[in-house]
């Protein structure tokens, strides 16, 4: 029961990748709003808790050690959590194990989509659907809605904005790693993907390059598994001297504080999309395989969405992206037209 005296206490479930602890950093802004005074605590994978590092409503990080000792971690934190006597937690994962773990937390609300397969024993369920129009931050904006039917939970009220933004909070230190590459006039690029499908062809990266006009400096981002893909693109461009390869060079919030100050972002349908979301930072997000109707498209203020203008009937090919075009001609990617989208205005 919440009383006057002791605020809600939340947990907050997302452990899958990066890109959706992003998009659900959105819910956290929709809580505090409602919530001003709860306690917010969040359960990620480990590697994304870096994300949330200054994060200003956040009170713990809860870190999953998924691989290795994945199920004798998650009865460690079963300990932690069921210790915690959260007043409610909000699972957004539709995957078993954490619809267990949130079945045994001893919650007083448990909230989760219905597509988990525990479900069944969550004192909500949310529907899960992939609708034209809705995005995923749409979708975990439910499960907030189903908490504020309860009577003991008396919100504030929330913004009208149709849809919240995701938002981080790089700190100083990482504004400061970023600010000598910030001299002059720049554009981003993240030319990778997990999913080969997502991931705009290196040949077509380096065509952009020398699309756009020499006076801007291109700063290629990604992960540290990226460096050697990175070097390609910036050595086949030519322009060694515009072309700076940054992959596994900066943190995330490092990334996310450089591209907020670019004059564009291209990026893929991948995580580097979702932290232009948050930094509301101007985007180009190219969509390949995937189509934004799933409810992944970028958010911020200034941005577009470039793919092929053929209709093909193999568009999409998977929600996720598949580690090969399953026809083996890959015309989602390679029928995208540079002058749309070598364009900055």
């Amino acid at each position: 029961m919440i009383t006057a005296t002791s605020p809600p206490r939340f947990l907050i479930i997302q452990t899958a990748f990066i890109g959706d602890v992003i998009l659900a950093t959105a819910l956290f802004e929709q809580l505090h709003t409602a919530y001003p005074d709860a306690v917010l605590d969040v359960l990620v994978r480990k590697g994304n808790e870096t994300l949330l590092a200054h994060h200003p409503f956040l009170n713990e990080v809860l870190v999953w050690h998924k691989k290795g000792t994945k199920y004798q971690d998650l009865w460690r934190l079963l300990r932690t959590i069921r210790a915690r006597k959260y007043d409610a937690v909000l699972n957004l994962q539709r995957y078993g194990t954490m619809g267990l773990l949130t079945t045994l937390a001893g919650a007083g609300i448990t909230i989760g989509f219905d597509k988990n397969p525990f479900s069944r024993f969550f004192t909500y369920q949310i529907e899960h659907r992939f609708e034209p129009g809705t995005h995923e931050v749409d979708r975990n904006t439910g499960l907030l809605k189903a908490l504020q039917s309860v009577p003991d939970f008396q919100p504030q009220p929330l913004s009208r904005q149709a849809t919240a933004r995701p938002k981080l909070y790089p700190s100083q230190a990482d504004y400061d790693a970023v600010y000598t590459y910030q001299s002059r006039p720049y554009v981003c690029m993240a030319p990778m993907s997990v999913w080969f499908t997502k991931q705009y062809p290196s040949e077509r990266w380096v065509e952009l390059i020398k699309a756009l006009p020499n006076d801007l400096t291109v700063y290629l981002l990604g992960a540290p598994t990226d460096v050697h893909a990175c070097d390609a693109i910036r050595a086949l461009s030519g322009s060694t001297k515009n072309v700076v390869n940054l992959a596994g060079k900066l943190s995330l919030l490092q990334s996310a504080a450089l591209q907020q100050g670019a004059v564009m972002n291209y990026v893929n349908d991948s995580a580097p999309l979702h932290l232009c979301s948050a930094m509301n930072a101007p985007t180009t997000a190219i969509f390949c395989s995937t189509v934004p109707q799933f409810g992944f498209g970028p958010l911020a203020d200034v941005s577009r969405v470039v793919q092929t203008p053929e209709r093909l009937e193999c568009k999409p090919c998977n929600l996720h992206g598949r580690t090969a075009c399953p026809l083996g001609h890959f015309r989602c990617a390679w029928g995208i037209q540079l002058d749309e989208l070598a364009r900055l205005g």
